[in-house]
């Protein structure tokens, strides 16, 4: 069987060198229009081709997401934004709207297309008529256990992909089609403007004592009723590829550099002991995954229906703060130049997270600002300063510091 592709999300351009950085064979992100992502993520076609010949300088893969449900009045805008990311290269569009699918394919037939998991495709049927509509991927419906993807599996041609989410926040509303933010807040989630009301603090109240408020809760922190737990499936990569799953994503196109960092580096992992034979340390992969902000971990649908697991507390949980990014390295000199993201003084012990290999530790000696001044206080916010390092380290590297 082949070994699976590893899909990061891209929320800018320094969050697509970071996923490449760090492993993924391919990144998805939004472009200029008709995606689900409205709150000023997306790249214009001049980054976006930046995009692309960054990814493919490095043999990786661009996918970008038109994935909103159209308005009659965008139908005209389809073909030639299609035309126009054919011509940059992108290497595929991930769409919900089976009329987009349609307008592209009549287009640009030779663009390849897959079907967001918004679309909600959950048996081999339906991943039947994508397929003739010309669509080359599925991504799965997150409701669908790992039986049933294989069942999938089965019953489709091998020339459909099959993608799979593995990691990331996940909606309580069916694959992601949710109206309570349109009925609330007059933001449709539909439209890429969720204002994520099911993260929200509620209060319950009987019909007949009004303003009488019933405690919900959990634990001594309380509990947020309709907000999910994030997904996690380290522990199970082997049954997924087993399953038939071709490509892992990873979701979280709002998330930081340091984020897509992490959670793609410990997949990486993963999935290139698997992929030689090896039994994996999933519990290191699980102990960097809790370094960054995150909910209680579920399994999601993979193993059966979800039972009270989806309750997370009131809000994220991180072990460690992004410290900075080495933006250079001098070996002769066994020093590096970083980019300050958080405040660093001289004596913090300082993680260094690199691609492929284990966490680093060294403890953060005397510093040089931009003007070669010595400083023991990285305070500004951004700057770049310099500090040995008793190790190599590359461009890209991600500086942390653990929690007190």
């Amino acid at each position: 069987m082949n070994k699976p592709e590893l899909l990061a999300p891209a929320g800018d351009l320094e969050c697509l060198e970071t996923a490449l950085h760090f492993g993924a064979d391919a990144v998805y992100l939004g472009g200029p229009k008709l995606q689900l992502r409205a709150a000023g993520v997306g790249f214009t076609m001049e980054r976006l081709a930046t995009a692309v010949e960054t990814a493919h300088r490095m043999g990786k893969k661009v996918y970008v997401t038109v994935n909103c449900y159209a308005y009659n009045s965008e139908i005209p805008e389809i073909a030639p934004y299609a035309r126009e990311l054919q011509a940059i290269g992108v290497d595929a569009v991930i769409v919900s709207d089976i009329g987009v699918i349609a307008e592209i394919k009549r287009a640009v037939p030779e663009l390849p297309v897959h079907v967001s998991t918004q679309a909600n495709c959950q048996n081999y049927a339906s991943a039947m008529v994508y397929r003739d509509l010309g669509a080359s991927r599925v991504v799965l419906a997150r409701e669908m256990s790992l039986s049933q993807i294989a069942e999938l599996r089965a019953k489709v041609p091998e020339d459909l992909e099959l993608e799979a989410f593995v990691h990331g926040a996940m909606c309580m509303s069916y694959s992601g089609r949710c109206m309570i933010s349109a009925y609330l807040a007059g933001r449709s989630g539909n439209r890429g403007e969720c204002a994520q009301p099911c993260r929200w603090q509620y209060a319950l109240m009987e019909e007949t004592r009004p303003g009488e408020y019933f405690p919900v809760h959990e634990d001594g922190e309380g509990m947020t009723i309709l907000s999910s737990r994030d997904l996690c499936a380290i522990r199970f990569l082997d049954q997924l590829q087993d399953a038939g799953v071709s490509s892992f994503k990873i979701e979280g196109r709002m998330k930081s550099p340091y984020y897509v960092a992490t959670v793609t580096n410990a997949y990486r992992q993963v999935m290139d002991a698997l992929a030689r034979g090896e039994t994996p340390d999933t519990d290191a992969a699980m102990a960097e995954l809790s370094a960054v902000s995150h909910r209680d971990f579920t399994r999601g649908f993979y193993f059966g229906e979800l039972q009270h697991e989806t309750a997370a507390g009131p809000g994220y949980r991180q072990d460690c703060v992004f410290a900075g990014v080495v933006k250079d390295y001098d070996a002769a000199e066994g020093r590096m130049v970083f980019e300050q993201r958080n405040r660093v003084y001289t004596g913090n012990e300082v993680e260094i997270l690199s691609p492929g290999v284990p966490v680093r530790r060294m403890v953060m000696g005397e510093m040089t600002d931009k003007n070669g001044e010595a400083t023991q206080d990285a305070r500004t916010p951004a700057a770049h300063y310099g500090a040995a390092v008793p190790f190599a380290v590359q461009p890209g590297d991600i500086l942390r510091m653990r929690k007190a």
